[in-house]
């Protein structure tokens, strides 16, 4: 085994495994992300508050090379059938390092969400407390989070229309409810350690009975309230940890079962491309073994494993790289970084450049340098265009930074770039074009106006970015998957689109493009939400997420910074 003196903070450990100049050393710590299950939202019979978002924690934990670590998955709250009083049910408990196989205690336990708070106030707080009743009642106040894994609920309000309050998220509170709105559920945080930047723990909407809206779900798979009686409100997503959402006031056959949390995920690694352990899905992603447990498993010791095979380097910095003795020629991977989201109501950015090919001629023991284009870095002034990601380079071969989105209002165009930025909020406007071609797509079109006016979609290195509507942001153009490391995995997605207040916003392209800005706040009467666009995964070169618009302003979301893979023969 190598030996390595002085010290060293884990960042630098981190960045050496990842440039594979930390070699033969198993891992000691693993990073973990755990996420519990959602709480229901209140069902079966009264104007139920929104599910808490399931407790979210995230860290780095001790090992040891041979052991064995039980991992629980909670479970949501079951949905509650049509009875003759409110009910709701908490989310079950994550573990890492359970006691015992699935139990719901242990070393590190993220605590499950409230369940929505109901007529009699059946509900215990939670790793984000469920939202309050509405309705003339002493139980209109959302129940407490627990601190450091979550937020309290949105208060409910009495008549008129009984707005109940949102279940709070791990990453804000719940809204209360008003005589009009439900409360949407809070918000939850966005992590990549899975690879890709996702959104986890939101919280459920709360229901309304007959108003404007119901609350919708927080960003993080928080499921929608229920907005009359014969419409039922939305389960949280699955392996998010998201709030089930609260329904109306009842009638005959007004919720059957619905309004169930997420369940929630646990996601360990460490870095280096040698697995050691088996358990949950396998994965090598942004220089790191990954372990997905998206339900209970076990963390347990295997033959050391290199995910990479034999002969790849994986670059996700600039750098330089001496071609061994015995190498004539490689495979490469150039992908540049993403560019950045278009501010208030802007549109996405554009993916990265993305070149790959295979019998480029190297010569042993030169010494070939790196490129590795850094994500584009948005702008906080609408009338300044945010940057283009920066070029990727390889001997030679350059992939072109991603096209930043177009803002709302003034500089309405994306920019090209190796694919481009989608359009931002004005008539006729449209997405920058992919140049030099062959490296990408072009980004998506103005297809908005009244009342969301949503934005183009950034342009993905497989498909051209989504045409927004006028109540929803155009999607992000897909990327490419490429199996250069072993594993399959997909570079170089667009940044989705943002909308005015109470739009849906575009969806980032599958490659790392972040998804647009979420707008739900102004519905329950909030002056203070965030709407900026969600970045791009770095190694991937994603287009950032495009801003949305409420009653702030509000910043794309930057670019994923670029990757470059070499694998020699």
């Amino acid at each position: 085994m190598p030996q390595y003196n002085g010290m060293w903070t884990l960042s630098q450990v981190s960045q050496a495994v990842k440039n594979l100049n930390w070699t033969g050393v198993p891992p000691s710590v693993v990073e973990y992300l755990i996420v519990a299950g959602g709480g229901s939202g209140c069902g079966g019979y009264d104007r139920g508050g929104g599910g808490g978002a399931g407790g979210l924690l995230a860290g780095y934990a001790g090992i040891v090379l041979g052991s064995s670590y039980f991992v629980t998955v909670g479970a949501g709250g079951a949905g509650v059938a049509q009875t003759t009083s409110s009910q709701s049910n908490v989310g079950g408990n994550s573990v890492f390092d359970s006691t015992t196989s699935n139990a719901a205690t242990g070393r590190i336990v993220a605590t499950g969400g409230g369940g929505g708070v109901t007529d009699t106030n059946n509900q215990s707080n939670g790793g984000s407390g469920g939202g309050g009743f509405g309705g003339s009642s002493a139980y209109l106040y959302g129940m407490s989070g627990l601190a450091g894994q979550g937020n309290p609920g949105g208060n409910g309000v009495s008549p008129a229309n009984y707005g109940t309050g949102g279940g709070g998220g791990a990453g804000t509170a719940g809204l209360n409810g008003t005589t009009a709105y439900g409360g949407n559920g809070g918000a939850g945080i966005a992590s990549a350690i899975s690879g890709t930047v996702t959104v986890y723990a939101g919280g459920g909407g709360g229901g309304i009975s007959n108003g404007t809206a119901a609350g919708s779900g927080g960003v993080g798979g928080g499921g929608n309230g229920s907005p009359n009686a014969g419409v039922l409100p939305n389960d949280g997503t699955a392996n998010t940890g998201g709030g089930g959402g609260g329904i109306a006031i009842s009638s005959a056959g007004a919720n059957s079962g619905k309004g169930a949390g997420g369940s929630g995920i646990v996601i360990l690694r460490y870095p280096g491309s040698i697995q050691y352990f088996t358990g949950g899905t396998v994965t090598y992603a942004a220089g790191h073994v990954v372990h997905t447990f998206t339900s209970s498993g076990t963390l347990a010791p295997t033959t050391a494993t290199n995910l990479l095979g034999a002969n790849t380097i994986v670059f996700y910095s600039s750098n330089t790289w001496t071609a061994p003795v015995g190498a004539t020629q490689v495979q490469y991977l150039i992908v540049a970084g993403g560019g950045s989201g278009g501010t208030t109501y802007g549109g996405g950015g554009g993916a990265g450049g993305y070149k790959t090919a295979t019998g480029m001629s190297v010569t042993a023991g030169t010494t070939y340098t790196i490129t590795v284009g850094a994500g584009g870095t948005p702008s906080t002034n609408k009338a300044v265009r945010g940057a283009n990601g920066g070029d990727s380079v390889f001997n030679g071969i350059t992939s072109t930074g991603g096209g930043s989105g177009g803002n709302g209002s003034d500089i309405t165009t994306g920019a090209a770039g190796g694919s481009g930025g989608g359009s931002g909020a004005g008539g006729g406007a449209a997405g920058g074009a992919a140049s030099p071609a062959g490296q990408g797509s072009a980004g998506g079109a103005y297809g908005g106006g009244a009342p969301n006016y949503g934005t183009g979609g950034g342009g993905g290195s497989s498909a051209v970015g989504g045409t927004s509507t006028t109540t929803t942001g155009g999607v992000g153009g897909a990327g490419t998957a490429n199996s250069i490391t072993g594993t399959s995995i997909t570079y170089a997605g667009g940044g989705g689109g943002g909308t005015y207040q109470g739009g849906t916003p575009g969806a980032g392209g599958a490659g790392g493009g972040g998804a647009g800005g979420n707008p739900t706040g102004t519905a329950s009467g909030s002056a203070t939400i965030n709407f900026s666009g969600f970045p791009g995964t770095a190694g991937l070169g994603g287009g950032g997420g495009g801003a949305g618009y409420g009653n702030d302003f509000s910043i794309g979301g930057a670019g994923g910074a670029g990757i470059v893979i070499i694998k020699w023969s």
